[in-house]
């Protein structure tokens, strides 16, 4: 059941309710200064090679799931700033993320979420990417890219 702000994204047959102007508002008062932070402009983590483009409705929540997984585990514990400002909004932001997480999480143990290869090589593909850096520019780098993915969860059927 959506609360003031949520919408009801469809991940496959997978429903999940979330904000998703809750975490771009507070994504959008940090990126510039994450963004300031990213020395590499050749590599993207999450649209090299079209990562997220023409993913079929039926991968949708299974990729979703584990973008969702490897920012909680990856990504939002390895941004860490001097800023305490932008360290409120990185943990206001994952928090956000850890309760998504869970609902796909729901969806994953009840097998309405079925991986196939397509999103398996698209996901390997984001990994791959991410590997290629250090671990704090690669979490930078992904945060850096969250708009990426918001678009893509908002444009989405």
């Amino acid at each position: 059941m959506p609360t003031a702000g949520n919408k009801i994204f469809h991940f496959g047959p997978c429903r999940v309710s979330m904000s998703v102007t809750e975490i771009r508002s507070g994504f959008t008062a940090i990126k510039a200064n994450i963004q300031a932070r990213d020395p590499i402009r050749t590599l993207s983590i999450l649209s090299y090679p079209h990562s997220l483009h023409k993913v079929k409705s039926s991968d949708r929540c299974c990729i979703t799931h584990h973008l969702f997984n490897f920012y909680v585990d990856k990504v939002f514990k390895h941004c860490k700033t001097e800023d305490l400002y932008v360290n409120r909004k990185i943990s206001s932001i994952a928090n956000s993320f850890l309760s998504v997480r869970r609902r796909l999480q729901q969806c994953h143990e009840q097998n309405q979420c079925v991986c196939g290869q397509e999103s398996t090589e698209k996901f390997n593909q984001i990994l791959a990417n991410y590997e290629r850096l250090n671990v704090t520019s690669a979490a930078m780098k992904s945060l850096g890219e969250l708009d990426i993915l918001l678009n893509w969860m908002e444009k989405s059927p």
